[in-house]
C-alpha cells in the first residue's frame, strides 16, 4: 500500500512493502527528486539494506557452526512491513521476526523505520531491536536512487558530486561478483566529483574513509541539488547500473558492506558487522533534502 505525506515543501510517497520510499516531488514546480522504480533499469526505489548489506559468498553465512543463506542485501527490503504510525507529516512502519525469517537471519528482531519531513528535508529514521536471548548481529544500510540529472534535458556530464570536506580518499577495489577486497586506489581529491558513466564501469564506488557526513549532486547548468547527510555512518557507496546511461545515481550511506572475497569465516567475523546486545537497541538516522 501506498501512503502519503506533505508539509509546505514536499509531496512524498511511502509504500510498506519494504518501508520504502516511492516518490519526492517538490511542491513548487513538482520536480521529482527521487528515481520511481521502472524495471526497466532498476525496480527500486529506496530499499533498506538488513540484516546484510550487499551480497555474501556464495549467498551464505555462518552463526553457531550452522550456514544460512540470505539474498542480497537481506530481508526488508522484500518484505511487508507493518503501519504503526501516520500523520499528515510523518510516518512509522515496524518489521519483526517471525518464524519464517528465523530459518534465513537465526535472531529475533524487530525494526522500526520512521520518515519525518522538516521544511524541505526528510529525516529518515532506523531502531533496531535485538528481542534474542544471545548477542544479535547484523548489517543496515540505506539505498536511495534520486534523479541524475535531476532536471530534464540535462545530461549527467552536467553533473558532479560535491562533497561537505575537501576529500582525499581512495575506492576501494571490488572483486567479480561486487566483494570487497583490502585494495585501494586514489579517487577522491578535493570537494568535487565529475560524473560519467565510465566511473562506475566497475561497479559501485565504495568508501570507508570519506571525511565529510554530507553529500550532494548538482549541476553546472541548474539550482536544482540534493543532499544526503549521515553523520556517522562508517561507509559510503555510490552506484549507477555499470551498462551505462541511467537515469538516477545512488548515494548509501551503511553500517556494513558485502562480504570480502573468499571469506568464509563466522557472520560474527565479517567486517563491518553491528553487534548488538540481549534486548539492547540501534538507533541511527540520515536526512535527505533539496536544494
Amino acid at each position: 500500500m501506498l501512503y502519503s505525506l506533505e508539509n509546505d515543501d514536499l509531496l512524498v510517497q511511502v509504500r510498506d512493502h519494504g518501508a520504502e520510499l516511492r516518490s519526492i516531488k517538490e511542491r513548487a514546480d513538482e520536480t521529482e527528486y527521487l528515481w520511481r522504480g521502472d524495471p526497466t533499469w532498476w525496480k527500486y526505489s529506496s530499499p533498506l539494506l538488513f540484516p546484510i548489506v550487499g551480497k555474501l559468498v556464495d549467498g551464505k553465512y555462518r552463526v553457531d557452526g550452522k550456514t544460512y543463506e540470505l539474498p542480497a542485501h537481506g530481508l526488508a527490503r522484500i518484505s511487508d512491513f507493518e503501519l504503526i504510525e501516520q500523520k499528515k507529516d510523518r510516518i512509522r512502519f515496524t518489521l519483526g521476526w517471525t518464524d519464517e525469517t528465523l530459518a534465513k537471519y537465526p535472531w529475533k528482531f524487530r525494526v522500526e523505520v520512521s520518515y519525518a519531513l522538516v521544511g524541505r528535508s526528510i529525516r529518515v529514521a532506523w531502531d533496531v531491536t535485538n528481542e534474542d536471548a544471545m548477542e544479535m548481529i547484523f548489517s543496515i544500510g540505506a539505498h536511495p536512487a534520486f534523479r541524475c540529472p535531476i532536471v530534464h534535458g540535462e545530461t549527467l556530464a552536467d553533473c558532479y558530486l560535491e562533497f561537505e570536506r575537501d576529500e582525499d580518499a581512495q575506492k576501494i577495489q571490488l572483486a567479480p561478483g561486487v566483494f570487497f577486497t583490502h585494495e585501494k586506489t586514489p579517487c577522491l581529491h578535493g570537494k568535487q566529483l565529475p560524473l560519467s558513466d565510465a566511473l562506475f564501469h566497475d561497479g559501485v564506488l565504495a568508501f570507508d574513509d570519506l571525511k565529510s557526513d554530507a553529500v550532494t549532486i548538482r549541476s553546472t547548468k541548474s539550482a536544482k541539488s540534493l543532499t544526503i547527510s549521515a553523520p556517522g555512518f562508517p561507509y559510503w557507496g555510490f552506484w549507477m547500473p555499470e551498462k551505462g546511461g541511467a537515469p538516477f545515481l545512488c548515494l548509501e550511506p551503511w553500517y556494513g558492506h558485502a562480504d570480502v572475497a573468499g571469506f568464509d569465516g563466522a557472520f560474527a567475523d565479517k567486517e563491518g558487522v553491528q553487534k548488538l546486545a540481549p534486548k539492547a537497541a540501534f538507533h541511527a538516522e540520515y536526512t535527505i533534502s533539496i536544494g
